[in-house]
C-alpha cells in the first residue's frame, strides 16, 4: 500500500483512498454501515430520485426494518419502519418510493408550510404526482400534518407549483372570495401562473429575487406577450403575498371589476381593505 491507510467512514466501513470522502462516498457508506436491509429515505431518497434540490449540507437519511437496532453515527440519521419492505422502490442502491420519500420528509417537517413546499416542489419535478402521494398517505394514519395534506394535494393537482402559489390561492383568492383562477395555462410557448378566464387578467408569482438579467428579460417578455394579447398582468413576490395579501386582493379585484363591476368579494377581517 506504500504507507497509505484506509479511512474509517463508519464502524466497519472504510474508504480505500486517502483523499477527501465525497458526498457519493458518504451515501454508499451509510447503506453499508446500516446493513443489507437498509434504504435511503427522507431527504436523501428524495434528492437521489430528483424530487428535491440536493443539499450536501444535510445528513444522510437511511431507514431500516423496525426489528433492527443500529448505533447512531455523526452525519447519519437512521429511522426504523415496520413497513420497510412495502415502501421500497425498484432501484439500486435501495431507496424509498418517490411518494414515500416525500411523506418521509413531511413527517419530520416542523410546519405545515414546510410540508406544502416539499410536496409542491416534488410534484413539480414530474417524478411523483399528487395522486401517488395521496395513495401512500392512506397507509400512514399517524403521519404529521395528515389531515391538512389532502387539500394541499388537491391544490397541487390543480396546478399550484410552489409554496408561493399555494399561499396566493389560500390567502389572496379564497380568503377574500375572489374567483378561482386557472393555474398553469399554456399560451405562446410558456405558462402563466394564474389566469382569470373571462377577465383577461394574468397574475404571475415569483418568490425569487431575479438578479440575473436573462431571467429579468424573460419575465418582461412574458409580460409583454400578455399585453399583446390584450391581457393585464399583475406580478407579486413572496413579501406581497405573505405580508400584504389584502392589498394584493384589492388590486386583483380592481382589475376583475373592469369586466364585471358588480363582482362581489369579502374582507378577511374588520381592518381588511377589500370591499
Amino acid at each position: 500500500m506504500g504507507g497509505r491507510r484506509w479511512q474509517v467512514v463508519h464502524q466497519g466501513v472504510y474508504a480505500t483512498h486517502t483523499g477527501p470522502i465525497g458526498y457519493d462516498d458518504q451515501l454508499l457508506a451509510a447503506l453499508l454501515y446500516a446493513g443489507p436491509e437498509a434504504a435511503w429515505s427522507h431527504y436523501t431518497a428524495a434528492e437521489q430520485l430528483g424530487l428535491l434540490k440536493p443539499d450536501r449540507g444535510r445528513p444522510v437519511y437511511v431507514t431500516i426494518p423496525e426489528r433492527r437496532r443500529i448505533t447512531s453515527r455523526p452525519n447519519l440519521v437512521i429511522h426504523r419502519d415496520e413497513h420497510w419492505a412495502d415502501r421500497l422502490a425498484l432501484a439500486v442502491p435501495p431507496r424509498r418510493t418517490p411518494a414515500d420519500a416525500v411523506l418521509d420528509v413531511v413527517s419530520i417537517t416542523r410546519s405545515l408550510e414546510q410540508a406544502a413546499a416539499v410536496i409542491a416542489e416534488a410534484c413539480q419535478s414530474g417524478r411523483v404526482s399528487p395522486a401517488d402521494i395521496a395513495r401512500a398517505l392512506a397507509d400512514r394514519p399517524r403521519l404529521r400534518h395528515r389531515r391538512s395534506l389532502q387539500p394541499i394535494l388537491a391544490d397541487v393537482a390543480a396546478g399550484s407549483h410552489s409554496l408561493l402559489e399555494l399561499r396566493y390561492l389560500r390567502d389572496v383568492e379564497r380568503r377574500h372570495g375572489l374567483p378561482t383562477g386557472l393555474r398553469q395555462r399554456g399560451v405562446d410557448g410558456t405558462f402563466t401562473d394564474v389566469f382569470y378566464v373571462g377577465f383577461e387578467l394574468v397574475v404571475e408569482l415569483d418568490g425569487r429575487l431575479h438578479l440575473v438579467p436573462r431571467q429579468r428579460w424573460r419575465d418582461l417578455d412574458r409580460d409583454n406577450r400578455a399585453t399583446l394579447r390584450a391581457e393585464a398582468t399583475l406580478r407579486y413576490g413572496w413579501l406581497d403575498v405573505t405580508s400584504r395579501p389584502c392589498q394584493a386582493a384589492v388590486q386583483v379585484l380592481q382589475v376583475l371589476r373592469r369586466t364585471q363591476p358588480t363582482l362581489k368579494a369579502r374582507p378577511c377581517a374588520p381592518s381588511c381593505p377589500v370591499r
